[in-house]
Parts: structure tokens; sequence; C-alpha cells
């Protein structure tokens, strides 16, 4: 997730509890094909799902770029959910946290309400502009929600002496059963952003139908990394992979120092791109024999068949550095419990649309509604 950080298709039908909804993928005209406005008649479903409404992006906001960049700083309602913050332990054997901010609804009802636990993309953290977006809004739906942080973000460096990557299912798994046992909670759906996205849909896809995980949600999930990784090496995209490795080099770093006698930078020479730093530091620090085998074994490509709970995928064409390669998408389309939305524009995890006040924020809103669906009047 680029965040800077300034403050064949099957038709379903919205499922129940122990129902499942069609892999679709639905892709709105282009602006030579007809009304941007309207699916393709062929693929037409708002009949079947009434959480879905078209994609149409923001006047002058067609390109992928411009939608990824203004995203990130179009204007938004100020936070002020009152939070508690709090850590948990994801691996007792080194004494690994991760830093929450939570929101609980009244303490009679907890338990009974669907409770949402968002992850943020690379370089991102629980103050993210989209996390506190979707999180007012599933507030707002009455749900519980919880911020997390992956490790290191949100300022807690020193929570952990690990890293944080791609493949840390784990630890999202970790925030799920530590709350479920404190409150005794019913129904808990995963909302992932980018890296995040990959992160919940493993997760989900290991879990396959584990109470109490009952839906999950993601927008431009990072699904297939080495394409990805690759692509944002392309010319085009080296603005976003430079601003993440500063980001990246940064951190790891800060990491040196305060773990001396587990990292160390010397020998390692120039990293130029993602795929060198995973290369480099991910690969050797986290246990992968090289960047290959880490992109293999944490993509959750490999388990999306695997997810048997309601799941949005959410994705654009126009993503910059997204990349989907046609045997996952074939996977995402054949599982029936996957609803696949891929519109033409939206850039990377904007989606910023035409319409009026904080409905411009279209994927935001398209979750919440998905997530009312699916969990059968959770909120």
């Amino acid at each position: 997730m680029f965040d800077p950080h300034r403050p064949p298709h099957r038709e379903g039908t919205v499922p129940t509890a122990g129902q499942t909804m069609g892999g679709v993928s639905v892709i709105p005209k282009s602006e030579e094909g007809g009304d941007l406005g309207k699916p393709e008649p062929a693929q037409c479903c708002h009949g079947s799902w009434p959480w879905f409404s078209a994609f149409v992006p923001r006047r002058g906001l067609s390109n992928g770029h411009l939608q990824t960049i203004v995203g990130n700083f179009f204007p938004r309602t100020a936070f002020r959910l009152p939070s508690v913050a709090e850590t948990v332990e994801v691996d007792p054997t080194d004494g690994s946290r991760v830093l929450c901010h939570c929101h609980w609804q009244p303490a009679p009802e907890r338990a009974t309400r669907l409770t949402v636990i968002l992850v943020h993309g690379l370089e991102g953290s629980s103050d993210s502009r989209y996390i506190h977006g979707v999180a007012m809004r599933a507030w707002t739906a009455g749900m519980n929600v919880v911020r997390m942080n992956m490790r290191n973000c949100g300022g807690s460096d020193a929570l952990t002496p690990g890293l944080y990557h791609s493949g840390r299912s784990g630890d999202v798994s970790a925030v799920v059963r530590h709350f479920t046992a404190r409150f005794g909670l019913q129904r808990v759906a995963l909302v992932g952003y980018s890296m995040g996205g990959n992160l919940v849909l493993k997760l989900a896809g290991e879990w396959g139908s584990r109470p109490p995980l009952c839906a999950v949600a993601t927008v431009c999930p990072v699904i297939d990394l080495a394409a990805s990784a690759d692509a944002l090496h392309q010319p085009s995209n080296r603005v976003y992979e430079r601003h993440f490795l500063r980001g990246l080099m940064r951190r790891f770093r800060s990491k040196a120092k305060m773990f001396p006698g587990t990292y160390t930078s010397r020998g390692m020479g120039p990293i130029h791109s993602i795929r060198e730093f995973d290369q480099k530091i991910v690969a050797p620090y986290c246990g992968f024999r090289d960047a290959d085998d880490y992109y293999y074994r944490a993509a959750s490509a490999r388990v999306v068949n695997r997810i048997a709970v309601p799941t949005l995928v959410l994705c654009a064409q126009d993503d910059p550095f997204i990349r989907l390669m046609p045997d996952t998408r074939a996977r995402l389309l054949a599982n029936p419990h996957i609803a696949f939305v891929e519109t033409r524009h939206g850039g990377h995890c904007a989606f910023l649309s035409r319409d009026a006040g904080n409905e411009i924020h279209w994927a935001e809103a398209t979750v919440i509604r998905y997530l009312q669906a699916v969990a059968n009047g959770a909120a």
C-alpha cells in the first residue's frame, strides 16, 4: 500500500450463515465502450448482490497513478474514535508482540457484535488514512473494530526482535485468538489492504471455515508476491518503490541499533529494489532460502482455493503495481466462497468515486456493505 503517512462468470446470491457465494468478476465498461456506471450486461449482478454498486471514478481521476497518489492526500473527516491500545503476544518463543488499537461496542453486546480486524499495507500502520476511514464506517455500523499493526509498525519497533513480512499470517491468527478468548467473540471478520490483504487471505486459506472467522474482505491484495515485486521495479513505478525502500531501510537500520547482535548491514551492499531487499534482508533474517522461496511460501495465491468463508477480493485493472497471474485469477473465480470484483479504474487502494461527501471512498463503503450482508445482520 502506497501510504506516505501525512498524518467466465457465475452469478451468486448474498449468502447468510452457512451459504456460499459464486466467484464473479465485475468489470464496468470503459469510456470507449459505453456507460462506465454499469457493469457489462453479461456480468450484471446488481439483482443478486444488493451490497454492490458500480465504481465510477471521480472526474479527472481515470488514471491509475493519479488515483493512487491523490487517494493518499484527499481530505477526510477527522478521526475521533475513542480507542484502547493493547499489545498482543504473537510469538512466545521470542516474546514478540504487536500493537493493536481497539474500539469496542458496549460490553453487554460486545461478544455478539461482528468484530472487524483491520490490517494495513506495506509501511503503513493502524493510523493509515484508509484504516481510519474503514474503521469509522465499521464502528458507525455497530461493529467492534481492532486496528492491528504488523510487527514494528505504528512505532512498535521495541515490541519484537523480528521483522514483519508478507508471510506472517500467524500474527493475525494470534490477534484473533487473543481477543476471542478475552471477550468471547462469536464472529470475526478480517479486512486487509495490499500486503495486509495477502496476510488475511493466507490466514483464511489456512483456516478454512474455523470459527469465529466468518468473513474476509480485501482491497488490492498482493496475492502474487513475485510478480508484484517485479512490477514495482518497472520505470513507471520507481517512485513507489523508492518510497517503500526508504521506509524499509530506515526501519532496518533502526532495528540493527536495537538488536546489534541480530542484524547487520556489513557486506550487504546497495539495495535498489524491493526484490533486492527481500533477497538480502527478509530471506536471511526470516528463515527463507532466498527471495523466490519467500515469495512462494508467503503468497496467499497458494491457498486461496481453500478459503471457505465469504470473501471479497476487490482490485483494479489499472493498479500500478499489483499483478495477478492467470492461474491465481482462475483459482479466485473457481472458489464459490469468493466474490472477485475487478474494476477498470481505481489505482492502488484508492477508488475515489464521483459520489459526494464521504461516499467518495468507494472501496471502504463497499467493504462495509459487504460485511453487513454476509455476516447476516452482524451489526
